[in-house]
């Protein structure tokens, strides 16, 4: 005989407007033996905004709790309940409570299903202006400026769009920290309080960037990076170098700038550049 278990349901919930709330997720919030909330205060917030009241039990369920009540909420599953789980905004596992838990009923053989809702990554990307036919998200950099470098270094040659959430108190020294690793010509978008009332992007190279977030921000932010060029650090030969100094010249940057810009583009010493640009006038003198 086989046993019945429950149902895992993981909840989107609006990052901002809550009118981007879908429709199933007030059916699920009325109808779940138990909501497991990140913030039992939001919860109520979030059923006040939408008109209804939970039927169910509720419970917290956050980082600093997280482990401990993962159990518990197998135990119900098995027991055949169905299980409501809500972040504070957008999908629960995406930097937010829930991966510890979907891997324990999957595990228990548990069905797990969704209620899509809003996304900050990808309202992010969509808004970006970068190319979105292939990204990875990064989450959140070390708060340590070394552990930051770090795993920055580590995605340095990524070619896909990169996809970052970031507190507003440190959006300064993290998009420093990406033009000193990435180049300071990098594109990016910083999108900040997204479907809000003061939603904001920002786009602009990321030594740009960090030049007006060192003025404050404030708000949620997600942070969209251009992928690593087609041809990696010290593949481009001297006349290509040579070619988009030109194009920058042309564009109205004085040549030292230029120059500066395309090495950090490319990934190399200044000299380098420099001695390509002097070998293509003196080529050209001659």
């Amino acid at each position: 005989m086989s046993c019945v278990t429950g149902t895992l349901v993981l909840a989107g919930t609006p990052i901002g407007d809550i009118a981007d709330a879908p429709p199933r997720l007030a059916t699920e919030l009325q109808s779940a033996d138990i909501v497991a909330a990140e913030d039992t205060r939001r919860l109520r917030g979030l059923t006040r905004a939408l008109g209804i009241h939970t039927s169910g039990r509720v419970v917290s369920y956050f980082e600093g709790n997280e482990s401990a009540r993962t159990p518990e909420l197998v135990e119900a599953l098995v027991g055949g309940a169905r299980v409501l789980l809500v972040t504070d905004a957008g999908m629960p596992s995406v930097s937010d409570p829930g991966y510890r838990l979907v891997a324990a009923a999957v595990e228990q053989d548990i069905k797990v299903t969704a209620v899509p809702g809003p996304s900050a990554v990808l309202t992010a990307l969509a808004l970006s202006g970068l190319p979105v036919d292939r990204f990875c998200f990064e989450g959140f950099l070390p708060r340590k400026a070394g552990e930051r470098l770090g795993r920055l270094r580590e995605v340095a040659d990524e070619r896909r769009t990169l996809v970052y959430f970031e507190a507003p108190h440190r959006l300064d020294d993290t998009l420093a920290a990406m033009a000193e690793v990435f180049g300071a010509e990098r594109r990016a978008a910083v999108c900040r309080e997204l479907t809000k009332t003061y939603e904001e992007v920002k786009r602009g190279p990321l030594a740009e960037l960090a030049a007006w977030a060192a003025e404050g921000v404030r708000g949620e932010i997600t942070v969209v990076v251009e992928g690593a060029p087609e041809t990696g650090p010290g593949e481009l030969d001297a006349a290509e170098l040579v070619r988009r100094v030109q194009v920058r010249e042309e564009a109205g940057e004085r040549r030292k700038e230029a120059i500066v810009a395309v090495a950090a583009e490319a990934g190399l010493p200044k000299r380098e550049v420099f001695d390509a640009v002097v070998a293509a006038k003196n080529a050209a003198k001659a």
